[in-house]
């Protein structure tokens, strides 16, 4: 009786279905989902993103409270002299990664400052501004528009500013018809360096400035000799750019 018991527990035990195995789940760490996360808003075109956005909110700004009325209202008044002149260079280079325009900045420059102390503010701002917006685009930019340069005509620009930087920036500022902030934003997806960006701009800014900031500083007197050398060293330049433009317009739709 007991080894029928025991051979009929036997085939029970043999016939029984086996248990399935569960594997088990590995829950997903605080570490692990932050980490995604940092990599995630630090990739390439996340950075782009916040560029455009910044620029966007910038530009959006100007809009909503009109810088330019700078001219006509004048600098708050408890403020004068060489401290007004560094808070407007503050001023102004923020301005122009707003996209405020140069001229603009310098006409208000000369009126508020005078023409020694407006050029050294006006300088002072440009040079701050290409360098906020240099470094927002080799931050924020770079990485994301470096593969994009696969037309010969961008390898070409990149290779200039790569290779000679101080030489092509110098030439960039000191022609007219090359937009302040797009020079800006094209050498720094370049691999041109700090020091030769911000050199060049100095230098190669100098003439257009103080035919702007002397403009402004003798607005009163629009007979007066100095005005109107100003006004010439603006005009004469503008218009040879213009021609150039116009006579390279056939070689640059080829290219």
């Amino acid at each position: 009786m007991l080894d029928a018991t025991t051979r009929s527990g036997g085939t029970a035990a043999a016939t029984s279905p086996p248990v399935a195995s569960v594997a088990p789940v590995t829950p997903v760490s605080p570490t692990g989902l932050a980490a995604r996360c940092t990599r995630l808003l630090l990739s390439p075109w996340a950075r782009l993103s916040l560029l455009v956005l910044l620029l966007a909110g910038a530009a959006s700004s100007v809009l909503l409270f009109e810088p330019q009325r700078l001219l006509a209202d004048g600098w708050p008044p408890h403020l004068g002299g060489a401290a007004a002149a560094v808070v407007y260079a503050a001023a102004y280079g923020l301005c122009t990664v707003a996209f405020v325009p140069r001229p603009l900045l310098n006409l208000a420059a000369g009126a508020l400052f005078g023409s020694a102390l407006g050029l050294g503010a006006a300088l002072a701002g440009t040079v701050l501004g290409a360098g906020i917006a240099f470094g927002l685009g080799r931050v924020l930019g770079q990485d994301a528009l470096r593969p994009l340069l696969r037309g010969r005509w961008l390898k070409a620009v990149d290779g200039q500013l790569s290779r000679h930087g101080f030489r092509s920036m110098l030439a960039a500022r000191l022609f007219p018809g090359v937009p302040f902030a797009a020079s800006n934003y094209c050498a720094s997806v370049s691999r041109m360096g700090w020091l030769p960006f911000l050199l060049a701009t100095g230098l190669g800014s100098i003439p257009n400035t103080a035919a702007y900031v002397v403009a402004g500083a003798r607005a009163s007197t629009p007979t007066s000799p100095a005005f109107l050398i100003a006004m010439a060293c603006i005009a004469v330049p503008a218009l040879i750019g213009a021609v150039v433009a116009w006579r390279k317009r056939h070689h640059l739709r080829v290219r």
